[in-house]
């Protein structure tokens, strides 16, 4: 029988689930993200940029390649390829398109692959472009007719389809505007059919009109949480980077369920995880003769007949009174199931009512879902704007999943924010903060220390001013600019390992303190605070002072308090005959103290003495 240790499962588990599960049979999304780079060969992308910037053929190179290696660790299922158009020479699947030139296929991402892009980098990755495929002319068409049947040609079940296309050129035909609607209407058909095209722009002499050809070409924005349409074209990698990154990757919601503002108003919202814990990934088990993946069964067996037991013969139990209490499966599941999950509004609080003692687990991020329920995104707007106005934070009831416990919530909107080249810092929403119940409060005991001087806290003062990072870069400091070191250096040698490099690339252990720097800053203000703390010729380093050995361990004997009994609790020990209790050094002490003169050492002698002397 089961120990039944838990009522409810553990609500972390939702963040380790797998991104395509949510909650619902009607919002369970299964399936592989794909991603084609569709890249423009011709001739204008291999121009270096001013002062030996690179070129744009070589900048997308260079993300390509970052993207293919993040999906190795991030999402090594899913399905990339790697497609030049205006080419001199043509490879296609039964090479029907001219002038397009598939270079990798829709498959996993590999280290091959990576070695590949790592070859078009660089001058000798130009020469190379230009050996294997050429310049020649442009036809748009058959581009997105080869992209269109590579999709076609997967047999797998694709969750989502993006296509994103890379060039320097806003007119790639030229004056044909009979290959300008061909590519137009192809578009359309590609994006009828789930594909999501966008346009990544790059720099060139006189500026890039999207409004010429492409704007007919690209799918509008999924949602206004996703990166729009830039007018402005990249000319930085950093920038081409944050663009590509921005769109590589569908936001999937954990669970999507109505938020219900009063009798009858629902308004549809996802909930989305803005972050999880990453982890090494787990070691897989290889089959020694093969080195093939091997797979483990659990099976239960009866501890008396060793018989194999069924799902439908094992019960599970709770000891509560010391009795041992046997449910059914079906009866665990009534109990733990409360509600349907969903989102009910209790009221509104002001912000400042909110604590930061309040968040109990990382919070999630809550938007509509206009697809669900029309109107939402609406009324969900003007929600968030009037919380923003009042500045208040909406109180809520909610039930991420099926048999998941109720909890209790916090809504606290946020604004969009933008940068200056108009990307998305921060979507507007609302953060969903996991607020305690009364049981998961703690009454906290601290010890008392002594307070500390005003000249003490003075002097810290001073410590901390010069340790503050200037409030320009503090406003900047974002999480995402340190990574995990750990984490880091377990792909950095995993690649090396792959990619049959030399050794690892070094990493930057970003949140190691800078000593030296710190040092300098403070100068002679440590010693000075020590002074007023810490007595004379302290020093935290020193190893404290050894102890005396006792006579035990080849030392002298150690010292011990002397214990002096009082008088009257003397003489009641004689009376009740319980002097017995008192040790041998003590019942010496006594003697000495009032003058008993003894025959011996023994124990029962001195007892024998004192009760000679105080029983008269």
């Amino acid at each position: 029988m089961a120990e039944w240790n838990t009522y409810y499962r553990n609500e972390e588990d939702e963040e380790d689930q797998e991104e395509g599960e949510q909650s619902g049979g009607d919002y369970k999304a299964t399936g592989r993200d794909s991603l084609v780079f569709l890249v423009d060969a011709s001739k204008e992308m291999f121009i270096k940029g001013e002062d030996g910037q690179p070129s744009n053929f070589d900048m997308t190179m260079q993300v390509v390649r970052s993207v293919y290696a993040s999906k190795i660790i991030s999402s090594h299922r899913d399905l990339m390829a790697l497609v030049f158009y205006g080419t001199e020479q043509s490879k296609n699947p039964r090479n029907s398109f001219k002038h397009v030139y598939v270079y990798h296929d829709l498959d996993e991402p590999g280290a091959k692959r990576v070695q590949d892009v790592d070859a078009l980098r660089g001058g000798k990755g130009a020469q190379l472009a230009t050996e294997t495929m050429g310049s020649g002319e442009t036809s748009l068409v058959d581009a997105l007719w080869c992209c269109g049947n590579l999709y076609s040609d997967i047999k797998l079940r694709l969750s989502h389809k993006r296509l994103m296309i890379f060039t320097c050129r806003d007119e790639p035909h030229g004056s044909d505007g009979v290959k300008d609607k061909q590519a137009r209407t192809k578009a359309g058909d590609l994006k009828e059919t789930g594909v999501v095209i966008d346009l990544m722009h790059l720099m060139k002499p006189g500026g890039f009109d999207v409004a010429t050809f492409f704007r007919d070409i690209i799918s509008p924005p999924e949602d206004e949480s996703e990166l729009g349409l830039q007018l402005e074209p990249c000319d930085k990698l950093e920038d081409l980077k944050k663009r590509v990154r921005a769109k590589e990757s569908k936001k999937r919601a954990m669970a999507r369920m109505n938020l219900c503002l009063g009798d009858g108003i629902n308004v549809a919202v996802g909930i989305y995880a803005t972050a999880v814990t990453a982890r090494k990934p787990a070691s897989i088990r290889l089959y020694r003769e093969t080195n093939e993946p091997v797979r483990s069964k659990t099976r239960t067996f009866h501890t008396q007949t060793g018989s194999l037991l069924l799902p439908s013969e094992i019960k599970k139990s709770q000891v509560y009174g010391k009795r041992q209490i046997v449910m059914e499966r079906d009866e665990v599941d009534a109990i733990k199931k409360f509600d349907d999950p969903g989102m009910s509004l209790i009221g509104f609080k002001p912000m400042a009512k909110l604590k930061r003692h309040h968040h109990i687990r990382s919070a999630s991020f809550l938007y509509p879902e206009e697809d669900e329920v029309k109107g939402s995104a609406c009324l969900f707007s003007a929600l968030l704007t009037k919380c923003s106005e009042r500045n208040v934070f909406a109180l809520c009831r909610c039930v991420a999943r099926r048999n998941f416990p109720p909890r209790f919530a916090a809504l606290v909107p946020q604004k969009e924010e933008v940068d200056e080249g108009k990307v998305q810092i921060s979507p507007p929403g609302f953060h969903v903060i996991y607020l305690p119940y009364a049981d998961d409060v703690r009454t906290l005991d601290p010890p008392q220390f002594p307070t500390a001087s005003q000249r003490q806290v003075d002097k810290m003062k001073e410590i901390v001013s010069k340790l503050r990072f200037k409030y320009r870069f503090l406003i900047e400091i974002r999480c995402d600019a340190f990574e995990n070191p750990v984490i880091q250096q377990q792909y950095r040698n995993l690649e090396a390992l792959a990619l049959n490099m030399m050794a690892p690339e070094d990493i930057d252990d970003l949140i190691m303190p800078k000593v030296d720097q710190i040092n300098n800053r403070l100068g002679p203000l440590v010693q000075e605070f020590k002074d007023l703390v810490y007595p004379d010729n302290y020093n935290p380093e020193s190893k404290p002072a050894a102890k005396r050995k006792t006579a035990d361990t080849g030392g002298g004997a150690e010292k011990k308090p002397k214990v002096e009994v009082p008088e009257g609790e003397l003489r009641a020990h004689v009376q009740n005959g319980t002097l017995g209790k008192l040790t041998v050094p003590v019942l010496k002490e006594t003697c000495k103290r009032f003058g008993v003169r003894t025959t011996g050492t023994k124990k029962q002698e001195l007892i024998d003495a004192l009760i000679a002397q105080l029983g008269q």
